[in-house]
């Protein structure tokens, strides 16, 4: 499905329905995400924490998998950084308090400059874009739509502590990003950092989200480059050397509202890889079988060839 190339709000107008999506997983207990063997960034390694985010179900805020998502996750980021923390926050809804957690890892931390690699990792609590309508109050099991990303920036930790670069890199995973359509109840995770960064404050933020299409297409999205056209170049003639134009046209569209802009806002540049022409967006179809190792994996090795020729501050 194609999109016209228009300013987009990536959320729709359904409520937040997430009672009942944890209680498929009581039973289901999953140990660390992430492999520990050396070599290049493997899209096959990366399709395989995507199935796994996926093991747990829909991962929406408030729910069983959840809760146990995270703690699955910290594990992985403690296993491929120096060092992980979570940086929790409450969010109350309706009289009702939630837990919500960013997850962190820091490689290189005396190294500069700071390179954050970001995505989210809870799901959408409705399928609000679902053609059916009876399907818009179910949770979606977000293949692509959250576990993509999350994959890749745990295979790119993997691989570059095994071979580190000359540059300090933080790997975030937002939580909250997509709790729902709510006026100013969106990028939870990413607002709640940006206003308490810290230490952890980068001097720059690559985001990528909806990244393990089949039908891989990247364009240059318009708010990116208008925050840091610098790092949008870097990402873009990296793919080229690689072989991946097809993946990465040399072109703009799209102008999101994702997790980069209350980094924007807050004065870090940052730029957002995402492919938004996914026709299951926010539907009971954003399944595994419309992704594919070979998307996480030109996604991957770009990454990871930019933040390798990135020089050091």
């Amino acid at each position: 499905m194609s999109k016209p190339n228009r300013a987009i709000n990536r959320w729709g107008l359904a409520g937040l329905a997430i009672a009942a999506a944890g209680l498929l997983f009581l039973a289901v207990s999953y140990g660390p995400l992430s492999a520990l063997d050396a070599g290049s960034f493997s899209g096959d390694r990366a399709f395989a924490l995507l199935k796994r985010q996926c093991d747990f179900g829909p991962r929406p805020v408030g729910t069983v998998a959840h809760e146990k998502l995270r703690a699955s996750l910290l594990d992985s980021m403690k296993a491929v950084t120096d060092k992980a923390a979570l940086q929790d926050f409450d969010w109350t809804r309706r009289g009702k308090k939630y837990r919500l957690s960013n997850i962190i890892g820091v490689l290189n931390p005396t190294a500069t400059p700071k390179l954050m690699i970001s995505a989210h990792w809870d799901t959408r609590p409705t399928s609000d874009q679902d053609k059916d309508p009876a399907n818009r109050s179910k949770p979606i099991l977000g293949a692509n739509d959250g576990a993509s990303g999350v994959a890749v920036v745990l295979e790119l930790a993997r691989v570059l502590k095994a071979k580190r670069p000359a540059i300090g890199v933080i790997f975030m995973l937002f939580d909250g990003e997509d709790v729902g359509p709510d006026v100013g109840n969106m990028f939870l995770g990413a607002k709640y950092f940006a206003k308490n960064m810290g230490d952890y404050r980068p001097e720059r933020m690559i985001l990528v989200d909806m990244i393990g299409d089949s039908d891989l297409q990247i364009y240059k999205e318009l708010n990116s480059l208008s925050s840091d056209r610098d790092t949008v170049t870097k990402v873009w003639d990296a793919a080229g050397q690689l072989g991946y134009r097809a993946q990465f046209p040399n072109s703009s569209k799209w102008n999101i509202e994702d997790d980069h802009i209350p980094l924007q806002e807050a004065g870090v540049p940052s730029i957002d890889l995402i492919d938004f022409d996914y026709p299951y967006w926010h539907t009971q179809a954003d399944t595994v079988d419309k992704c594919n190792a070979a998307s996480l994996q030109t996604v991957g090795r770009t990454l990871e060839a930019v933040i390798r020729n990135w020089k050091p501050g």
